[in-house]
This record gives structure tokens, sequence and C-alpha cells, in this order.
């Protein structure tokens, strides 16, 4: 292996410059296959199905430029998680396979006026408090208990739901991808069934790498970016991680068997099943776009109520108000998600369907869909690491719209299933190792917490350090865990 390859499973990619890996375009690949990696990140990926998953992508109908596999990239269903590939959004197609059953899991980050030292000696309560009073694990129930009219407007409206409920403040619409509301979203295309598993979820964490984690902020990069995201060293924040719920699930679900019945011969061109598409312009596609960015407004309400009660919760424990605590939307942003944006590609500007599938839009500063407040920064970022090792704020990079189609990664990044982390690790163990590091963690099992141990994850500084190297995603800050709440 020279300098200028690396080969991985069975696959041969040439190094097109510092951290840029490509695939050639072969065969029936309509765009060559990138991924954007140390060698580090590389090795984590040789043995598992990364590389042929994101060779797979390249085989879209209407694959425009590069199929892009993010830092934190990793084997996935069909489509690698850390996948980023644009279709033409009038000759190509739109692909819930590309985009997954969690559609819209995302995070969102607090900001507070709270430091460390406020919150030392009451770590354990501030947990204990968490869990108790916002839904964790599978299954139903919610901060909010479901109506259908309450969730016909959840999927119609998001955000803006929320805050006429006064469960929400208008600077969480403005802090918002979107402004919390994409105003192509059907309910009408949500199946019943898809429906009535999120009755009673709304406002709930799930399961699996989701969680609500109070954090401080141990390091800024970026003095003048911080200030205008309101973060500085020793402040408390809190991160939220959860998605659609089983609204997502059953979505994705239901398109797929449909686009089986319906586009069987657009699935049978394709080498992976798992990368269900339906044809740019088909009654499906149209139908499943309206269905996904319902999911999204989901997903973003589901986030909203999270915050609320969190906020209730911050102003029990420490007795005052929590606008007394700055308790402030930061930035709310999505991943397993694709939408219509318009790009600069190599056939001039055109207008795509981005599908994201485990990344994060990183708009750069300047980005007339960047919220005023941050037009002159950047996009914020938000990349959750383990609970060992820390969070990162990043500012949408300035080569991120020519690179990656105003694209990083998500997160850290798994490089362990969860079957062999419940084999490898002891919940109670995971849970001794933390707190003996002064990380307070709460689950629905000990399960829970192996297959979410720090040693199941890349090492996400060398995921933000190479997303940093490209200009996709700069630093900003560094957070690590105080609390921590799952599933």
């Amino acid at each position: 292996m020279s300098d200028d390859t690396f080969e991985a499973g069975g696959y041969t990619l040439h190094r097109r410059r510092e951290y840029v890996w490509e695939l050639p375009r072969q065969g029936e690949m309509r765009v060559p296959a990138r991924v954007l990696a140390s060698r580090d990140l590389l090795e984590a990926i040789s043995d598992d199905r990364t590389i042929e998953q994101l060779r797979n992508t390249a085989h879209l109908p209407g694959a425009t430029d590069y199929a892009l596999c993010m830092p934190d990239g990793h084997q996935g269903y069909g489509f690698p998680v850390g996948g980023v590939a644009a279709t033409d959004a009038e000759t190509g197609c739109i692909s819930p396979g590309a985009v997954g059953f969690d559609i819209n899991c995302g995070v969102r980050l607090l900001t507070t006026d709270l430091t460390y030292d406020d919150i030392r000696g009451r770590e354990r309560e501030l947990t204990d408090a968490l869990f108790e009073a916002i839904p964790t694990g599978t299954g139903g129930g919610g901060v909010l208990g479901g109506s259908r009219a309450a969730l016909d407007a959840a999927l119609e409206d998001g955000v803006e739901w929320a805050l006429a409920e006064g469960m929400a403040i208008e600077s969480d619409l403005t802090r918002c991808e979107d402004g919390g509301r994409r105003p192509d979203a059907d309910p009408d295309a949500v199946s019943k069934r898809a429906k009535d598993r999120a009755m009673n979820q709304m406002g709930s964490l799930g399961s699996g790498n989701h969680f609500l984690e109070v954090q401080r902020v141990t390091d800024v990069f970026d003095t003048d970016t911080a200030g205008a995201y309101g973060l500085s060293e020793n402040q408390l924040v809190v991160l939220i991680h959860c998605g659609s719920r089983g609204l997502g699930h059953q979505t994705c679900t239901d398109y797929l068997q449909r686009i089986e019945e319906e586009h069987d011969d657009l699935l049978a061109q394709l080498p992976d099943r798992d990368l269900a598409a339906a044809p740019a312009g088909s009654e499906l596609a149209d139908e499943y776009y309206g269905a996904m960015c319902a999911c999204i407004n989901f997903a973003w309400v589901n986030r909203q109520l999270i915050t609320h009660r969190t906020r209730e919760v911050f102003a029990e424990v420490f007795d005052r108000p929590w606008e007394s605590m700055g308790m402030e939307l930061l930035y709310d942003v999505s991943h397993n998600i694709a939408k219509r944006e318009r790009h600069e590609t190599d056939d001039g500007e055109r207008e795509l369907f981005v599908h994201r599938k485990g990344a994060t839009r990183a708009f750069p500063p300047g980005h007339p869909e960047v919220p005023a407040a941050y037009r002159d920064t950047g996009q914020p970022v938000i990349i959750p690491g383990s609970m060992g090792a820390g969070s990162y704020v990043l500012s949408g990079g300035g080569q991120s719209l020519s690179e990656t189609f105003g694209s990083t990664a998500h997160g850290a990044g798994r490089m362990m299933s969860r079957t062999r982390a419940k084999d490898e690790f002891w919940g109670g163990d995971v849970q001794d190792d933390l707190e003996a590091r002064q990380v307070y963690v709460r689950a629905s099992s000990g399960a829970t917490i192996a297959e979410e141990a720090p040693g199941v994850y890349k090492d996400v500084d060398e995921v933000v350090r190479v997303s940093d190297a490209l200009g996709i995603g700069d630093k900003v800050a560094r957070t690590f865990p105080v609390c921590n709440i799952k599933g």
C-alpha cells in the first residue's frame, strides 16, 4: 500500500489530497465516491462494508458530483451512516433508504448562565430529576399526552405549534434549522399506523444512542464565534439527541414497502435493495417527501417538548425561573434527512435532493439560510461524542458548499455494533468508571449503558480535527459530560 492508496474491503481508494480519498467511477456508478478521513479513521472502517455501501450509493439515479462519506462514517443499512448524496430533484430520485428509519434524528444545544461550580455536589440530584421527568426507553409515554388534533398540528406546523401551545419561545424557532418547520409537510401522506405509534411519544428520548446530557464547556478555540454563540469556558450547557421515534420508523417502513410494489423496476437497477428510491416527480416521491417533512416537523417538536420539560426541571432543582438562568436554544441541527436545496454543481446551479444520513448541514458564513444571529459566523454545528470523550460545537466551514453540499460529520461514529458492545462491556462497570470521572448516568437498563460505552465509538477529536482541516466545519468549543440520561 502506497501513501496515495488505501485498500479496504476489496476496494482501492486513491488519495486526491489530504484527507480526501476517492473510489473512481466504474461500472454503473454515476459518480465517483469520496471518503473524507485520515488514515486512522479509514482503518476503523477497513473491515466493514462502508466503502462498498458508498460505492453502491453512487449508483442512485441523478447522483451529482460525488457520493460522500463524512469523517465519522461507518456501515449502515444500504446507505452508510455519515453518507451524503445529492440527486437531481427533477430527473433523479429521492431515497427513503438513504434517509433511514429515524427521520430527523438530530441534536440541539441549550446554553445557560450557570457554571460548573453551580452544580458541584448536586450532579446526582439533577441527573435523577431529569430522568424522572423526561420519558426514556422504547414504547409509549411522552411529555405530552397525545391527541390526534395535537399530533396533526405538530406534523403540519412543527415548532410553531409548540410556540402557540406555550411550550416554546420565539428564539426557539429562529435558532432551529429551517425555523423549526418544513412547509412541504403533508400529514395526510403519513399512515394511520405511523400516527398511532406517535400518539403517546411526543416529548420522549426513546432508546439506543439517544440521550440528554448536561455538559460543561472545557475549551474555547474561536473566541469571537463562541461569543456570538453565547459560549464561554466552564459554562453549563444541555445537549438533547433524539428523533421522530416510531413515527419516522413506520413512515420509512411504509414507503419502502410501496417502492417495492410500485417501482420495483428502479429497485432492480440498484446494487442494494436497501437503497430503495422513488423517481423524482413520481406520485410516490412527492408523497414520501411530504410525509418525510411531516416527520421532520414532529422530531423538532419532540426535541422542543423535551427542552420545555428540561427548563422546568432546572427551575425546580435550582429554585428559580429558568429564564433567569439564560436557558436559550443555541441551535438545533438535523440528521437523516433529504431536502430540496440549490447548489452549484459540476453542471451549474441545480435543485437537488441532498440526502444526509448521519450527517449534519454546515452552511458557511453569509449563507441566506443561516439565522441572522449567526450570519457572520456561519451555522452552528453540534457534534456529540461519547459519554467519556465529550462533544464539540463547530461553525459551518468556508469549504463546505464546494466540498460536501454544505455538510459535515454528525458525531463520533460507531466502530462496534450494539451486540458486540454488550458482549464486551458490563453496564455497571461502565457506569462506575464514568462516575469516577464525575460523569453521572441514569438509564433504563445496564445494557443501554453498555451499548453506549465510550469504547464503542471512534475518536471524536480525530473526526473534528479532519472536519476542521478540510474547512467543512470549524472548531469553536469543546464540552464534557456532567449528567447523562438515556433510554
